[in-house]
């Protein structure tokens, strides 16, 4: 408005309009359309105070544009509104438009419109958060370098970030995937580097730490929630779609990517860590930060001391699983079989994995634990988790067998470690068999059948049961005694004299 103030001006000092279109102000034709509404409004009058912007705005009006300027796309204004609140690119519009509306003209036209829309829309803002020493840190992955996996195949590294707030040092650590055990141990080394705990942890909506993101009620994931409570920090999700919230860590990944990765060589994923370590506590740490425009080593002395401290004993942290019970009493995890109780068969359970043990609980209910399995198809088995028919199979072995023929008497010993030696047939089944008939025979008889079939060479269940049922057991006389070798080699000859030697043959 300053023009229009300045040809009032010269209005009020006599200028024709040819001399206010001399000076280059206006035209001849605006000059005389603003002196006439100038002289309407009374702002000629020299003994008036000249009139503000605000008012030479209201009097002119807004500026009326020429038909020729009416955008085609003006019947289509509120829609691409919309779209453009709605994030929609131009080419998108541009697409949708041609295809919806069966528009023809050119994509400039849309662009010139959706300026003009953006224009009217209130200007993006953002506020600077500031923190205290000690009150927050931010966490995040950047994608890292591609190198060889241990397995021999090339693959994505990922950079977990965690910066302090306050000072800006940084925890950096390359790791090849992003899953909970990863998350929950990156988080253990950090706090260890910083040698404290801040007092919340803001970090985005990434599935290890949030299973279902929300601005007003996030769901945490149950083992990140324990991590929290165990090291004393609270945890701060970001809204959903809003990254400005943890800028902090987003500006140290941009500067590790930029300043760290560019133009290096990593030979595998220790040294790329080495040399990550020493870039944060080299160059990194003793920058003069952007912002804080202050070394964020030197402020992280002033940050260390308003830290939380570590707990005296590391918290246990483990990583939660659902799992279902198989009919043979066992949960699948990782490839390894863990028993629980034959009652939960057919149910789903929770399953905690730490490095050292796996424990498994029927919602918040302690069912078993077991040592961490260490080879794929390994099967983990506590026998009192079987079915009793189970439990009464498996705790019958050879070591059982012999103890209670022991105790029934030296014949049954003998017959059963007869059973037992057997190199072709395992007779397992046999001797549980022979000692199950002490329960309606009793020891004595027992003992008594067993003596008679060892002395006709027939130390098999089927003799000793047969002796049982028939009373032989019971008969005074003495079954004569059966050479060694009956009934168990083929044959009663020596092999020598069936088969005698060629030569032996030729000499006669």
């Amino acid at each position: 408005m300053h023009h229009y103030r300045q040809a009032l001006l010269r209005m009020r000092q006599g200028e024709s309009d040819r001399e206010i279109a001399a000076a280059r102000l206006m035209g001849r034709r605006k000059a005389a359309q603003w002196r006439e509404l100038a002289a309407s409004q009374g702002w000629l009058d020299a003994q008036q105070p000249l009139p503000d912007d605000a008012a030479i705005a209201e009097a002119l009006g807004a500026p009326r544009r020429a038909c020729t300027t009416v955008s085609t796309l003006e019947p289509h204004r509120e829609l691409l509104q919309s779209w453009v609140e709605q994030g929609v690119t131009g080419t998108a519009i541009h697409a949708a438009l041609k295809r919806q509306h069966a528009w023809a003209g050119s994509y400039s036209a849309v662009r010139r419109l959706l300026a003009d829309i953006r224009r009217q829309l209130p200007p993006e803002t953002t506020c600077r958060l500031d923190f205290e020493p000690g009150d927050a840190a931010q966490v995040d992955f950047g994608a890292g370098p591609v190198l060889i996996h241990p397995d021999g195949q090339p693959r994505r590294t990922w950079a977990f970030v965690m910066t302090l707030a306050h000072s800006r040092h940084q925890y950096v650590e390359f790791v090849w995937d992003q899953t909970v055990a990863t998350w929950l141990g990156c988080h253990r080394r950090a706090f260890e580097w910083f040698a404290g705990v801040p007092a919340r942890v803001i970090i985005d909506n990434a599935k290890c730490a949030i299973t279902r993101a929300c601005a007003q009620d996030p769901t945490v994931q149950r083992a990140y929630a324990e991590c929290a409570e165990g090291y004393g920090f609270k945890i701060d999700p970001c809204p959903p779609h809003d990254p400005q919230k943890k800028g902090i860590v987003e500006s140290g990944v941009k500067y590790l990517k930029g300043n760290f990765l560019a133009l290096r060589e990593f030979r595998d994923l220790a040294d790329l860590n080495a040399q990550a370590k020493a870039w944060v506590l080299g160059e990194a740490g003793t920058r003069c930060h952007g912002t804080t425009r202050r070394r964020p080593l030197d402020l992280f002395t002033l940050e260390t001391p308003l830290l939380q401290p570590l707990p005296g004993v590391a918290p246990d942290l483990g990583t939660w699983h659902r799992v279902s019970v198989h009919r043979d009493c066992h949960v699948q995890f990782e490839r390894v079989l863990y028993s629980v109780p034959f009652a939960l068969v057919g149910k789903t359970l929770w399953l905690r994995a730490t490095d050292a043990a796996v424990a498994l609980f029927e919602d918040y209910r302690h069912v078993a634990t077991h040592a961490r399995g260490l080879r794929p198809g390994q099967r983990v088995s506590v026998r009192s988790h079987l079915p009793p028919e189970a439990q009464a199979f498996f705790g019958r072995d050879r070591a059982w067998c012999a103890t209670q023929a022991e105790a029934i008497g030296p014949q049954c010993k003998a017959l059963i470690e007869q059973l037992l030696s057997d190199n072709i047939l395992e007779r397992l089944r046999a001797a549980q068999g022979i000692l199950a008939l002490l329960k309606p025979y009793g020891r004595e008889r027992l003992e008594a059948a067993c003596a008679r079939a060892l002395a006709h060479g027939s130390p098999h269940y089927r003799t000793v049961k047969t002796i049982l049922s028939t009373g032989a057991d019971l008969r005074a006389d003495t079954p004569p005694a059966t050479p060694s070798g009956y009934g168990r080699t083929r044959f009663t000859r020596a092999a020598a004299e069936l088969f005698p030697h060629p030569q032996q043959e030729l000499l006669h």
